[in-house]
């Protein structure tokens, strides 16, 4: 990446912070804020270390100035009623979600999770068999019974983990132990919502699993944090399968203004609709963490960057008597088999044979993958598939759809550098991450914008990103190349710098997937993601 931290001459004059700051109203972080379900073909065969979402943002929780919140998501794609196992994480795995304070790409805090697995009470025996010919017999299922907040005797199955800090790069940092501050050495996951006979209701869930949200001691910090680990419903919003059938929609705007109801935008658009996203009924594992901010940000200018990732040993030998104690034997170093900033860059840029080599890469490696940002193959994709089509609605005679601007130093900013005045670190490591100027106040939820920083809400995104951020129209448009056109400055229409209109012809449309999403889809307190939708209603 020695080249891509140039500017163009437009760009020298127009990238100043005060304009990158207000400027950044339609740039939302690139084409790379979105979902990663099943993202990388080998991590296709791991789906308990397979990372759906990252978030990344200052607490809005009202009392909770002064904390940032990351949220890690695994496990994709989960149907509430996938019984009788549910979804457990991997307890040969390391999960881990990772914060450079001041630039340089490599961690300067992780937080590790590991996981057990247990049957409590050495599990549930029926006495089975009439007297004089009975049998102590363990049952076939993870519970029996009903379970509630103060009963959890009818489980038969439990799932707990403990967290550690490495202070420094992960591999040779030290290391201390997190505990709760009730003096937990380890914490539960709650069981997963197998549905309402068991649970009652999901105010009952909640109840159950709200007793699982843990203060913790976070070791060299003076203010407490605060953990949870469950099963949660799929925040994410998005049209999955039409899109990746050759995006089989016209991904255009049909109303005059999303939800206007009017088909007065592109003729024949998308609209939209709650029924457009294919993940509402799934849920996900959620792996949430609320820390003090002024012990993550370090010497640093307040912007942090944040990833998470999965790894696994290195060798996995499986035992031919396994049980449950031992279906297999690990051993070997750990492998990072999982990662995730922003993640549509896996799903949608990286190319197909180097989407496992970025999966195992650290940001400081990121080099290595420019040419997909500088030269993306989307945009030309997009154009193979409607540039007829728009030609023909339009009237028009584009030689092409696809931004012209190469390299598209649009886009290294948006997934590589950040942003001068609003997300970029005070030192400038070409690297794929989130990045999150804690310094900008938390936005209420009920005033928050869906469209971040495009709506005048300077702590969304591309500052981070909030589970109710919508990200999936705004990465069309920015790969489609919208920084190219005027953009409003203070209500002045203004150039970024980075390309010019004529560099992409259909920059200026409203691109979506007609999948919507604002804050009113997750909760207002942490750990923010609602209750998991029930596998079995009464």
């Amino acid at each position: 990446m020695n080249n891509i931290n140039r500017n163009t001459s437009r760009g020298a004059t127009a990238k100043k912070s005060c304009v990158a700051l207000a400027v950044t109203t339609l740039l939302l972080g690139g084409a790379a804020q979105a979902s990663s379900h099943r993202e990388a073909p080998n991590i296709t065969r791991f789906p308990t270390v397979d990372s759906t979402d990252f978030y990344l943002f200052n607490s809005y929780e009202t009392g909770r100035e002064g904390y940032i919140t990351a949220i890690a998501n695994y496990v994709p794609l989960q149907d509430a009623y996938g019984g009788p196992n549910y979804f457990a994480m991997d307890p040969a795995a390391v999960y881990a979600i990772h914060i450079d304070a001041d630039g340089d790409a490599v961690e300067d805090y992780t937080f590790e999770f590991r996981f057990q697995q247990e049957q409590p009470n050495g599990g549930v025996k029926l006495t089975v068999g009439p007297e004089g010919y009975t049998r102590e017999v363990s049952v076939p299922l993870k519970h029996i019974g009903g379970v509630s907040a103060g009963d959890n005797s009818a489980l038969n199955f439990r799932e707990t983990y403990q967290v550690e800090l490495v202070s420094g790069p992960q591999d040779s940092g030290s290391r201390s132990a997190v505990n709760g501050a009730s003096g937990e050495m380890e914490f539960v996951k709650p069981y997963a919502y197998v549905g309402d006979k068991t649970f009652g209701n999901p105010s009952a869930y909640q109840d159950y699993a709200d007793q699982y949200v843990y203060d913790i001691n976070i070791p060299n910090c003076s203010s407490p944090g605060r953990v949870f680990v469950g099963q949660r419903k799929d925040p994410f919003t998005v049209n999955l399968g039409e899109t990746f059938d050759l995006v089989n929609y016209v991904p255009v705007e049909g109303d005059s203004a999303p939800g206007a109801g009017d088909g007065g935008g592109f003729p024949g658009g998308i609209t939209q609709d709650t029924a457009n996203d294919d993940l509402a009924d799934k849920n996900v594992n959620t792996i949430a963490l609320e820390l003090p901010t002024d012990c993550v940000t370090a010497s640093g200018n307040g912007v942090i960057g944040a990833w998470t990732t999965a790894s696994l040993p290195q060798a996995r030998i499986l035992n031919p008597e396994a049980d449950l104690a031992k279906p297999e034997v690990n051993g070997g170093a750990l492998v990072q088999v999982s990662r995730l900033g922003s993640p549509l860059v896996n799903e949608l840029v990286i190319g197909l044979d180097a989407k496992d080599t970025f999966s195992g890469a650290a940001p400081s490696a990121d080099g290595q993958f420019a040419d997909f940002v500088t030269h993306p193959t989307l945009p030309v994709i997009l154009d193979l598939l409607f540039r007829d089509a728009v030609n023909a609605t339009l009237n028009t005679n584009f030689e092409t759809i696809a931004p012209t601007n190469y390299p598209r130093e649009d886009l290294v900013a948006a997934f590589l550098t950040g942003f001068p005045g609003v997300n970029q670190q005070a030192t400038v490591t070409p690297s794929e991450m989130l990045r999150l100027n804690t310094a900008i106040p938390a936005t209420p939820a009920m005033l928050q914008s869906p469209y971040g920083v495009a709506g005048d809400d300077l702590a969304g995104f591309p500052n981070g990103r909030r589970p109710g951020d919508d990200v999936v129209d705004i990465a069309l448009r920015v790969v489609m190349g919208a920084l190219c056109h005027d953009i409003p400055v203070n209500g002045t229409p203004t150039n970024l710098g980075y390309c010019a209109p004529e560099d992409a012809n259909v920059g200026f449309a409203p691109f979506t997937d007609g999948a919507p999403i604002d804050a009113s889809f997750v909760d207002s307190s942490f750990p923010y993601l609602i209750t998991p939708i029930s596998g079995s209603a009464e």
